[in-house]
């Protein structure tokens, strides 16, 4: 593990983030799905995302990745009819491929790292078997699921995780007949399911969204295409916080026409009071007086740990509420988001289901608890602009997950992250 310094320091310039996560994984899995040659880029090589190409690799799957471009020769893919898939950390991964390799007629085994073996798939160990598909498993992983998938009807609930959903999207077309997701509960992270939606189009494949949810016709062929990822607002909104408490940051490479729900960072900043400016593929954050806002957290969970940094940057009360999810990702959001704040001075009660953050506009410093959390990380770097005195960051490498050049872009943009100690 590794634990990073920070002093106290303001950020200005220009950043170019790294391609979304979220949707390189949902373009490799298209990709391979397409029994082609399809060309991907650009990567950004994070530990999530070599959890994926692994993952097609070991389907039979040929990669070779030069520069930023992944090449994906699938045309073999399949041709076992068992496979071990380790997903690492990445609950994408998993959640992902259950169903694909379910209505690909495999035997698959399914193991990770850190907290994913026991992040919930109880949603899938429900819903699979009275659909054909037999699973194996203690409760979490290993999982093994054998058998054919069969199409049908789906119930799944809509605010546990939007990766459940996505993956069966991904799968069902596979399937020789008609299927239907009914949603359960009301979605949440609905802007992931759009993005797969998109990208599934972009590949051939069609999904008709419905009064219930998902209506997807069987026998369809995911067709190989060349594949431009878009940039991640998700990682932008670190360093558009970065500029709104400590300077003038202008971020390359996002755009407006994304289906990312995390866009939705640009509208909350201007509702704390940033003065922002946004460009077709950049947006520039100015260092402003910023005031606390409400949040409702069901459509970005990702965002929460980097507002609530923003929020005590503000001055006044910010509310963050329909957040619970939060509590099964790599870390217990909620928790180690109320733990970061209060570490370096700062006011935060937890709720149930979000966050009360009683904004300073500004904190002292200490030691933030990274839980080997990317986010928490990342958040944690973000808030020692604001620190009077020097912030320690724990299991800084948890930046690999997600943003593995996180401390180089922070300290070109003038930040002052240093002295990694091993332990």
């Amino acid at each position: 593990m590794a634990d990073m310094l920070i002093k106290p320091a303001k950020l200005g310039g220009t950043v170019t983030v790294p391609a979304s996560k979220s949707d390189c994984h949902r373009a490799i899995i298209c990709a391979a799905l397409s029994m082609g040659v399809c060309r991907i880029s650009p990567i950004t090589l994070s530990k999530d995302i070599k959890a994926t190409i692994a993952c097609i690799n070991a389907l039979g799957a040929k990669t070779d990745l030069k520069g930023d471009e992944l090449t994906i020769d699938s045309s073999h893919l399949f041709a076992n009819s068992t496979a071990e898939l380790n997903c690492c950390e990445s609950g994408s991964t998993l959640r992902f491929f259950i169903p694909v390799a379910s209505a690909l007629g495999m035997t698959a085994t399914f193991t990770g790292e850190g907290r994913l073996p026991v992040r919930p798939i109880g949603i899938y160990l429900d819903t699979l078997p009275k659909n054909g598909v037999k699973c194996v498993t203690e409760g979490g992983l290993p999982l093994t699921v054998s058998g054919q998938l069969k199409s049908g009807t789906f119930e799944v609930p809509g605010n546990v995780s939007s990766q459940f959903v996505t993956g069966l999207l991904l799968a069902l077309p596979l399937l020789s007949g008609d299927s239907k997701i009914v949603l359960t509960s009301p979605m949440e992270s609905i802007g992931y399911i759009n993005m797969t939606i998109d990208t599934m189009h972009r590949f051939g494949v069609e999904v008709e969204t419905t009064d219930y949810g998902y209506f997807i016709k069987g026998n369809q062929r995911y067709t190989p295409q060349d594949y431009t990822v878009q940039g991640d607002w998700s990682q932008a909104a670190f360093f558009m916080v970065a500029g709104a408490v400590g300077g003038e940051i202008t971020v390359n490479g996002v755009s407006q026409s994304s289906t990312q729900g995390d866009k939705e960072i640009c509208s909350l900043m201007k509702k704390f009071g940033t003065d922002i400016a946004i460009d077709k593929n950049s947006v520039t954050v100015k260092k402003s007086p910023l005031y606390g806002i409400d949040i409702d957290a069901s459509q970005i969970p990702d965002l929460v740990p980097v507002l609530a940094v923003c929020a005590s940057g503000a001055n006044g009360t910010t509310k963050i509420y329909n957040a619970e999810r939060l509590r099964i990702k790599e870390s217990d959001r909620l928790k180690t988001t109320a733990n970061l704040i209060n570490s370096l001075g700062g006011t935060v009660i937890e709720t149930e289901d979000g966050l009360i953050i009683e904004g300073k506009g500004n904190l002292e410093g200490g030691t933030v608890e990274g839980s080997n959390d990317h986010r928490i990380v990342m958040a944690g770097a973000v808030a020692s602009i604001i620190c009077s005195k020097n912030v320690t960051v724990t299991d800084s490498q948890a930046v690999n997950k997600s943003y593995p050049d996180f401390f180089k872009d922070f300290n070109n943009l003038g930040g002052n992250a240093s002295g990694i100690i091993n332990r």
